[in-house]
């Protein structure tokens, strides 16, 4: 599935802000770094269940690098480190009350699909990008 201590992000394959996010980060470069797992992918439900969490309750982002995970803003901020200048300045934010930034992640997250849209079915990101999706092996 992954190398031992590759960062996966675990990611809503429905949601349109979420798929933008992934478009972002390839667009960035960062799909060179950290591979992609939709939430409602088998693959990134096996990923959830090796950090003991349950794919049916997971409504944030996730970063799984090796043994640790992120969710919700640290998430965020953690992925934003991996970028390159300026967009790496957003990672300061970090530096936040944790209540704060997880508060205003949480209101996006809740909201997403009213502000933003859902597709019907899991979207394919996966053209331009072989090996960076964990759902099409």
């Amino acid at each position: 599935m992954t190398k031992p201590g590759e960062p996966v992000v675990i990611y809503d394959g429905v949601c349109r802000l979420c798929n933008a996010w992934v478009r972002f980060l390839l667009a960035h470069r960062l799909a060179r770094n950290i591979r992609f797992a939709p939430v409602q992918s088998p693959a990134g439900a096996a990923l959830l269940r090796q950090i003991g969490q349950s794919a049916e309750n997971i409504h944030t982002i996730v970063l799984i690098e090796g043994d640790r995970h992120w969710f919700r803003s640290a998430a965020i901020f953690r992925i934003m480190r991996a970028l390159p200048w300026p967009w790496r300045l957003i990672s300061l934010l970090r530096f936040l009350p944790h209540a704060l930034s997880d508060f205003i992640y949480n209101r996006i997250a809740h909201n997403r699909y009213r502000l933003f849209g859902r597709y019907d079915t899991l979207h394919p990101l996966t053209a331009d990008h072989p090996g960076r999706f964990l759902h099409e092996q």
